[in-house]
C-alpha cells in the first residue's frame, strides 16, 4: 500500500483525507491511502518516515517548521520560505510549495488578467508567504496588515485606506470553522462593487469577511478552488519520475 498524508495540528476538520479518498475511488486506485497525521510537535514527522509515507501535505502550524527536516527545497518553495508539500525519496524529504500554484490559478479566475489595482493582504503566516510571491510575480503592488512591526496594523485602517486597495486577501485563520462568527477587524464600509475579496479559508464556504464584502457589492472567492488545485499539484509531484 502506497501511503500519503497530511501533517498539522489540529486536523479535526481537514479537507484532504476525504478529497483523496474520493479521488482514489473515482480513479479505481486501490493501492493508495491518504491519512491525517495530527502531530502536536514537528519532531513527530519522523512517524511518517517510520511508516514509509511517500508524500504528505503540510498545514498550520508547520509550513515553516518543516524546512529544518528537508534535504532540499525546490526554488519556488525556497523563495517563498514555506513548504506545504513534501516528497519522501528513500528516507530523504524534499519540499515544495503548491499553495503558490493553487492561489495563482484561483486568483486569476477571480480578478482576470487585466486587474491593475493594489492588494491588501491580511496576515503574514505560511500561507501569506505564497500570496506575497504570487502578487509579486503578477506585478500587483501590495501592502500587509499585521500585528508585526513594519506593517500596517488593524487600528490604522480607515475606510479611505480600504477603498484604495481593490483586492483584499485574508490569509489569516480568523473566521475559520468553528469560529464562524469572527472576521478580520477592518472597516468594511470602505468596500464597494469595485472590490475583490479573497479568503483562503474554505470552511465555512462563506466567511463573515466574504459576506460583508458581498453585501457591499464586492466580488468574492473562498479558498476551496485553491485547495483542490494545490492538492492535484501535490499528487503530480508525488508521482513524478
Amino acid at each position: 500500500m502506497k501511503k500519503y498524508g497530511l501533517i498539522g495540528f489540529p486536523l479535526s476538520h481537514s479537507f484532504s483525507p476525504a478529497y483523496f479518498k474520493k479521488k482514489f475511488e473515482d480513479l479505481g486506485i486501490e493501492d493508495c491511502e491518504y491519512k491525517a497525521y495530527p502531530i502536536p510537535h514537528i519532531i513527530e514527522v519522523q512517524k511518517l518516515l517510520d511508516e514509509h509515507v511517500l508524500g504528505f501535505n503540510v498545514t498550520i502550524p508547520y509550513k515553516q517548521d518543516i524546512i529544518d527536516f528537508l534535504k532540499e527545497m525546490d526554488p519556488c518553495a525556497a523563495e517563498i520560505g514555506a513548504v506545504n508539500c513534501v516528497r519522501n525519496i528513500d528516507g530523504h524529504l524534499y519540499g515544495y510549495n503548491t499553495d503558490e500554484y493553487g492561489f495563482r490559478m484561483s486568483l486569476l479566475e477571480l480578478i482576470g488578467d487585466s486587474f491593475d489595482g493594489e492588494a491588501l493582504v491580511l496576515g503574514t503566516g505560511g500561507a501569506a508567504k505564497a500570496v506575497f510571491y504570487v502578487l509579486k510575480e503578477l506585478g500587483i503592488p501590495y501592502n500587509i496588515v499585521s500585528r508585526k512591526q513594519d506593517c500596517l496594523n488593524y487600528e490604522q485602517l480607515t475606510p479611505e485606506i480600504i477603498d484604495r486597495y481593490k483586492l483584499i486577501i485574508n490569509s489569516t485563520p480568523v473566521g475559520m470553522h468553528p469560529h464562524n462568527d469572527e472576521c478580520p477587524h477592518i472597516p468594511y464600509e470602505g468596500i464597494s462593487e469595485n472590490h475583490y475579496l479573497y479568503d483562503l479559508i474554505y470552511n465555512p464556504a462563506e466567511t463573515l469577511f466574504l459576506r460583508y464584502g458581498k453585501e457591499r457589492g464586492a466580488k468574492i472567492k473562498n479558498g476551496a478552488d485553491m485547495l483542490i488545485l494545490q492538492a492535484e499539484k501535490s499528487w503530480e509531484i508525488w508521482n513524478q519520475p
